[in-house]
C-alpha cells in the first residue's frame, strides 16, 4: 500500500509494516513485481529494485487509475456474534463489496454500545484493509460507522435497487432485474432473522424480498454468496 502517489521511473521504499510484509512474509526479491495501491483507485505496478531486511526499495513502472465500480454495491450487514463480523468484512472484501455496513438490527445477539463500538468498527476497517490488499484491490471497501434501521431505510430509498435477504421471499435474487449502473444494496439480516417492523419499513423505502436457494445461510455467509450471485450478472465479473 503507498501512501502517496508515485510516477514511472520513481523509486518508492517500503519500511515499517509493510516493508517487513514485503520482505519476511512474501519474501519479494530483486527483479520480482509488486503493486502499490492508495486504496482509492490508484494502482502502481513496480518492479524490485533491492530488498533488505525490513525494507524494499521499488521503481514504479507504469500506473493507473481505475474508476469507482460501476454498479457499486454496498452491503448492510447486520452485527454477528464472536469474529463472525470479521470473517463476513474479509469474505465480502475479496469478493468485490464496495461499502460495507455495519447493522444493529433488532435481533442482532452482539450489540455495539460505547467504546466497544468504536473498536468493533475500527476492526471491521482493519480486516478490510487487509483483505483488500491480498486481493490486490484498487478500491478499499469503506466500512461506515454502525447504522441503525433510520440509517438503512436512507440508503434503501437512495439505491438504484436494493434487496432484502429472506429465505421465504417467493421471488430469487438470481431472477431479479438489476441496474448497470448506481447502486445496489444487499441487506443481510441477523441469525434471527429480521424482524416484522424492519422489514416493513424497508419494504415501504423500495427493498425488494428475495431468497438465494433452497437452503438457510448464516447471517456471516449470506452477504458473500449474494454478493458473488449479483456480481456475477454485471459487467464487473
Amino acid at each position: 500500500m503507498a501512501e502517496t502517489a508515485t510516477l514511472p521511473g520513481e523509486r518508492v521504499v517500503l519500511r515499517g509494516q509493510e516493508g517487513r510484509h514485503a520482505t519476511t512474509v512474501r519474501r519479494l526479491a530483486v527483479g520480482e513485481q509488486a503493486y502499490l495501491t492508495d486504496g482509492a483507485g490508484t494502482v502502481a505496478r513496480c518492479v524490485v529494485a533491492a530488498a533488505r531486511s525490513g525494507e524494499l526499495e521499488l521503481s514504479v513502472l507504469d500506473v493507473t487509475t481505475q474508476p469507482w465500480p460501476e454498479p457499486a454495491l454496498t452491503v448492510v450487514q447486520a452485527i454477528p456474534k464472536g469474529d463472525r463480523g470479521e470473517l463476513a468484512v474479509e469474505l465480502l472484501t475479496e469478493v468485490g463489496a464496495d461499502v460495507i455496513v455495519p447493522w444493529a438490527a433488532e435481533r442482532c445477539v452482539a450489540q455495539w454500545r460505547g467504546d466497544r463500538a468504536a473498536k468493533s468498527v475500527a476492526r471491521w476497517r482493519s480486516t478490510a484493509v487487509q483483505a483488500a490488499k491480498q486481493s490486490r484491490r484498487a478500491w478499499f471497501p469503506q466500512i461506515p460507522e454502525q447504522a441503525d434501521l433510520a440509517a438503512v431505510v436512507g440508503r434503501v430509498r437512495a439505491a438504484a435497487a436494493a434487496v432484502l435477504l429472506d429465505p421465504d421471499a417467493h421471488g430469487r435474487l438470481a431472477d431479479l432485474e438489476l441496474p448497470a449502473a448506481g447502486e445496489i444494496v444487499l441487506l443481510v439480516g441477523p441469525e434471527g432473522g429480521i424482524a416484522p417492523g424492519e422489514q416493513e419499513a424497508l419494504a415501504a423505502a423500495g427493498a425488494t424480498a428475495a431468497r438465494l436457494g433452497p437452503t438457510v445461510l448464516r447471517a456471516s455467509s449470506a452477504g458473500v454468496v449474494a454478493a458473488s450471485v449479483v456480481l456475477a450478472r454485471t459487467v464487473r465479473w
